[in-house]
């Protein structure tokens, strides 16, 4: 085991301190077994060593990779076992996805070790929803951490301390930016392209996203579906056809027909896309909280994303639009399809568009907002669409 302390100790050396995200605040640290997940990229690691940085006593605490060489020979239970007899408390395992019958392991450890607590997280959404056959519900308290927000990259860039707003301030114009020298708009081009992940940082974002995605379609959906070969060349060739079309409204006839699969498995691979976040599905009203529902849209799971897959560097900017604000409001509100627009929350119809968008069809609804972008300043029933970038 020296071998994996000395890691954490490296690891933990190299973790930066100057910016904690506001996620961090929302775990409760306390809880015996907990589970964090999302997309590759967005700052999992980097959490839990700041946490641990910060906190824990680092003589009782270890944090360690579950892609660790050390796993050919060991499992995590005999770890775990090794490192509470010699007085461990904290025990952080990061990438669990890729330690197969990690659930099994962890439910054993819960119970045979009443007073370790474990942290564990991972890349794939897919592989930490399916591969539960431990059953953890009663055990482990979930927590999915998202992509940077607007609000968040400008805090990061800049050294900035801007704080979040809710949904009813925002549509009051009410949001914390330091105008004057500083403008919403140019910031706001810049995250679309490359500020969704904490890496945006070190000069090579493209890059990264673009291997990260190639792991989801190419690794970590086919290994945890089980999916042949041909299989997962047919996935990969569906994130691509969507890619191309949206906002895109699925049809499983022809997609079947075009991927030559089944229109019954259709759904499964649209689902495999959307539980590991690089599509978000917009549901009728009835179905927002269910992924079983009926998928009225599909959008990336982020404007970066998008420029990610762009051939000459250029996307919709409805398109753009749209996906972020899927992509921001999902995170605290549940939003839906309109019957009369593009988007409906709590009652609230919002209709994406440009500058010069006109409102014909909040017309019909009761309470309606025009959202736009290159708007710097809220103005009556027009919201600038980068302001929604401070839900959280």
């Amino acid at each position: 085991m020296e071998n994996l302390y000395n890691t954490f100790r490296i690891k933990l050396s190299l973790t930066p301190m100057s910016y904690f995200r506001s996620f961090h605040d929302i775990i409760n640290w306390n809880s015996r077994l907990i589970c964090i997940m999302g997309q590759k990229g967005v700052g999992k690691s980097t959490l839990m060593l700041q946490h641990i940085k910060q906190y824990d006593n680092l003589d009782e605490t270890l944090y360690v990779s579950a892609d660790n060489m050390y796993f050919a020979g060991h499992t995590l239970y005999e770890l775990a076992g090794t490192f509470f007899s010699h007085g461990g408390k904290r025990l952080y395992i990061d990438e669990i996805h890729k330690y197969k019958g990690w659930s099994t392991e962890i439910k054993n450890i819960y119970d045979d070790y009443p007073s370790l607590q474990v942290v564990y997280s991972g890349s794939s959404l897919l592989a930490l929803k399916q591969d539960n056959k431990a059953d953890l519900s009663r055990r482990s308290i979930p927590y999915e951490m998202p992509g940077l927000s607007f609000r968040e990259f400008l805090n990061i860039r800049n050294g900035w301390n801007l704080k979040t707003s809710t949904l009813e301030e925002i549509l009051q114009g009410k949001v914390d930016f330091p105008y004057g020298e500083h403008r919403p708009i140019k910031y706001y081009k810049e995250y679309c392209r490359i500020g969704f992940y904490p890496f945006f940082k070190e000069g090579d974002a493209e890059i990264r996203l673009q291997n990260a995605i190639l792991a989801n379609i190419e690794d970590d959906i086919p290994k945890y579906a089980e999916m042949t070969v041909a299989a997962a060349a047919k996935l990969k060739k569906l994130m691509y056809i969507l890619a191309k079309s949206v906002p895109f409204k699925p049809s499983n006839e022809t997609l079947g027909r075009d991927l030559s699969l089944s229109r019954n498995v259709v759904p499964d691979y649209i689902g495999y896309l959307e539980t590991s976040g690089l599509f978000n599905a917009l549901r009728d009203p009835g179905y927002s909280d269910t992924i079983l529902g009926k998928i009225e849209k599909l959008y990336l799971g982020n404007s970066n994303i998008a420029y990610s897959l762009s051939e000459d560097g250029i996307i919709n900017g409805g398109n753009m639009r749209e996906t972020n604000f899927l992509a921001w409001t999902r995170q605290v509100c549940k939003p839906t399809s309109s019957k009369i627009s593009d988007f409906e929350i709590n009652g609230i119809t919002f209709e994406v568009g440009g500058k010069n968008k006109k409102g014909q069809q909040i017309k019909e609804a009761q309470s309606g907002y025009l959202v736009k972008d290159n708007l710097e300043y809220a103005s009556g029933h027009s919201i600038p669409i980068w302001m929604f970038g401070f839900l959280y």
